[in-house]
């Protein structure tokens, strides 16, 4: 059997997964392939197992989920950490995107920046994964670093407080 998508149908395809509880979604036709995987995990779940946001397997979290799912116990997420109110000198840098945080190129390498570092413009002060995409995040200005307020490899929600800086 051939299949063929016009943008239509492709965009019609994934509303319906974006409404769903899907976490992968592969499809196959003679002349493309699609992908979908997506991140959905139950931070009640990650929390109720006492799972450090360093350390979980979003595989299990999400196979966990969709147990959840089936047995009709689910639990709304948990609203993102919000950052304590800053100094009014500083400058808040927020997550641009949903994704998860790293504070370095890769795991044992420096990180990108410490509290007390000075950045220039352009500069990459950390890195947001989103959808197995690595986006390096570059200083929209030279400032000193005053507060770093995530952890490494945790996940952030678009809008959220990622570090303090004072602009020089």
């Amino acid at each position: 059997m051939t299949m063929k998508l016009d943008h239509e149908d492709l965009n019609r395809l994934i509303d319906k997964i974006s409404a769903s509880d899907i976490q992968e979604f592969s499809l196959e036709g003679e002349d493309f392939k699609l992908e979908i995987k997506r991140n959905l995990f139950d931070q009640n779940q990650v929390s109720n197992n006492l799972v450090s946001p360093t350390s979980f397997d979003t595989e299990t979290v999400a196979n966990q989920k969709f147990i959840n799912d089936n047995v009709s116990v689910v639990n709304e997420p948990n609203v993102p950490q919000v950052a304590p109110p800053g100094r009014s000198d500083l400058t808040e840098i927020t997550s641009p995107m949903v994704g998860t945080f790293y504070r370095a190129s890769a795991p044992g390498e420096e990180p990108f920046v410490e509290v007390g570092n000075n950045v220039k413009v352009g500069q990459t002060i950390c890195i947001l994964e989103a959808m197995k995409l690595m986006n390096e995040i570059e200083s929209e200005f030279n400032a000193e670093i005053v507060e770093i307020l995530v952890e490494n490899a945790t996940p952030v929600e678009f809008g959220q407080v990622l570090m303090r800086v004072k602009q020089s």
